[in-house]
């Protein structure tokens, strides 16, 4: 299914080319680009699955670690390249919010209509609750520092955001080595079906990750390029943009696996996709965008809004609480859909 969708899609990306030389208007270049980004980042997902399949457990999950979230954080790269830092701030918010209500809360309440309740290692849903109360302290910390000082200087701020960065992939590196090796046996999940049962080619595969990696990098440009424009035009403002329209668009492979294997009455891997995806973002791809951020010149920090922190903070508490006993349901999906809802709305209004 997901490589159908990711065949369908792929007449978008020479339709944005188009749209982009021909001028056809920042709106209809920015959806063209939206849907163009969509097959890509599938291939670059299925790509990344295969060759981990090809290259045994220990390779291949280091593999999905570190590219498990390749397409935001390309796309927030040449954002922040574009000095699009605002939006690119809100979008780790929106990611981060995406995993955990929207991807989780499809999964539980499409897989829980199938077959009523589903379980998975309640482990996985604690280790992660752990390790993202260390990455939202570090978010919150430089909003509490400006908050309750009477001045604190740009500078200062962005000294500690490059020492909470540094930390926070000390931390990824650390759950790395407790998840591939030393722990190991806690996270023996199903893998995804990926078609043949017999060993994927990883000259192949290595090639279809490149290529789309590439695609994903030159579509970017051409969505970052007319982002701003088109959302004016829509009435939206950069920061429901960054949370909202930005995961939707780069998460989307993500969403399409953890609901398909829910589906398959696998929770285990979709529980495992969405905290994951929310620990990748929070430990290594938000620290990753500040050091980039000070290497190009551009001032971004981890000093979030309050607004961004609480609702961050708002998503964490729900999704450990619905995941920690390791059942669900669909009433449970519906919770977590309905907090993103609110939530959506309230970054809608918000000014």
């Amino acid at each position: 299914m997901k490589r159908l969708v990711a065949i369908g899609f792929l007449v978008f990306i020479p339709l944005s080319f188009a749209a982009e030389k021909l001028e056809w208007g920042a709106l209809t270049v920015f959806i063209l680009a939206a849907l163009a980004i969509v097959p890509l980042a599938i291939w670059l997902s299925t790509a990344t699955e295969e060759v981990a399949l090809a290259t045994g457990p220990t390779i291949g999950g280091l593999l999905n670690a570190l590219f498990g979230n390749a397409t935001e954080l390309i796309i927030a790269i040449v954002a922040l390249r574009a000095g699009l830092v605002d939006i690119v701030k809100a979008s780790i918010t929106g990611t981060l919010m995406a995993n955990l209500l929207l991807v989780m809360g499809l999964s539980m309440l499409l897989g829980g209509i199938r077959y009523k309740e589903q379980s998975f290692a309640p482990v996985v849903a604690r280790v992660n609750a752990s390790s993202m109360t260390v990455a939202i302290a570090a978010i919150l910390l430089p909003a509490m520092v400006i908050y309750t000082s009477t001045s604190v200087p740009q500078a200062a701020i962005s000294k500690m955001s490059v020492v909470a960065a540094i930390i926070l992939i000390l931390v990824y590196g650390l759950t790395l080595l407790f998840s591939l090796k030393t722990h190991s046996y806690l996270y023996d999940v199903s893998q995804v079906e990926l078609g043949d049962e017999k060993r994927p080619s990883l000259p192949l595969w290595i090639t279809v990750l490149m290529i789309a990696t590439i695609g994903v990098a030159f579509e970017s440009e051409i969505f970052v390029g007319a982002v701003e424009a088109a959302t004016a035009d829509l009435g939206l403002t950069p920061l429901f943009t960054g949370v909202i329209l930005l995961p939707l668009v780069g998460g989307a492979a993500e969403y399409v696996t953890a609901v398909g294997v829910a589906l398959k009455n696998n929770m285990d891997l979709s529980v495992s996709i969405a905290l994951g995806s929310s620990l990748l973002v929070a430990l290594l791809v938000a620290p990753v965008l500040v050091l980039i951020g000070q290497f190009i010149g551009q001032p971004m920090d981890l000093n979030f809004s309050l607004f961004e922190v609480v609702t961050v903070i708002i998503a964490v508490v729900i999704a450990n609480v619905i995941s920690l006993d390791g059942r669900s349901n669909w009433l449970e999906g519906a919770l977590l859909l309905a907090t993103y809802g609110i939530l959506g709305t309230a970054f809608f209004f918000h000014t």
